[in-house]
């Protein structure tokens, strides 16, 4: 039963969709257009049956060819673009928000959000052919071959320090991330001021990063809503969208 549910929601039209009931917490991010790399974000809570904003939108970046079509919870969506790797775009629709990272010994946040310090040791890996794609992976030894230096998280790059994941093609104990679909999708913080759009990560400013971070709470069953503006406005009324 479970795998044919699976299969009708994947074949469903997206106005026919909705978020979960058990949603209680949604980042909302929107663009301008398919193509456009600046984003302004937004979290919300649910209060009773209405979505109220828990802090201020805040300007960001996304990926340098704009935004794609994803692989999260939403039904499957192809058209004008689907996310690939490398593609140089954000993943477009509804996504779980999953733990953060960060090169920090702690951080403000809520008791039940899993965080990781990262050491030299943590990978992240974006090889398409192997089977930990898309997966975060700690090794019992310090990185010395080409393959495991290229996916270590920890660069000394302080953009990367504070990052929160984005459920995108997540790999899962049931089933492997797509290969080729895109992979190391995070919120973290901007590069160059705002100047610099991603490889398809969300960037905002540290303060309002750490903020958002810091009221994520796993019981809520957080979601993350990224589209266009002219999508998200023809969706919100179906997906029940603040």
């Amino acid at each position: 039963m479970k795998v044919v549910l699976l299969f009708l929601l994947g074949i469903l039209p997206l106005s026919a969709w909705h978020l979960p009931s058990q949603c209680q917490q949604l980042v909302v991010g929107t663009a301008k257009s398919w193509n456009s790399s600046y984003v302004s974000v937004t979290l919300y809570e649910k209060k009773g049956n209405s979505w109220k904003a828990l802090t201020q939108p805040v300007s960001g970046r996304l990926g340098k060819n704009g935004l794609a079509w994803g692989r999260g919870i939403h039904p499957y969506a192809s058209k004008p673009h689907l996310k690939r790797e490398g593609d140089g775009r954000a993943p477009a629709g509804v996504f779980q928000i999953g733990q953060a990272f960060g090169s920090h010994k702690s951080i403000k946040k809520k008791r039940d959000l899993t965080y990781t310090q990262v050491t030299t040791r943590d990978l992240w890996v974006e090889d398409s052919s192997s089977p930990y794609y898309n997966r975060h992976l700690r090794i019992d030894h310090e990185p010395n071959t080409a393959w495991e230096k290229k996916a270590q998280m920890r660069q000394n790059d302080y953009p990367h320090s504070l990052k929160l994941y984005i459920g995108h093609n997540t790999a899962s104990a049931q089933q492997k991330a797509k290969p080729n679909a895109g992979s190391s999708i995070f919120f973290h913080i901007w590069r160059n001021a705002g100047k610099s759009p991603t490889a398809g990560c969300t960037t905002i400013p540290e303060p309002q990063l750490r903020q958002i971070i810091s009221k994520i709470d796993p019981r809520k069953t957080p979601l993350y809503i990224l589209l266009p503006q002219a999508e998200y406005s023809k969706l919100r009324t179906e997906w029940k969208l603040p």
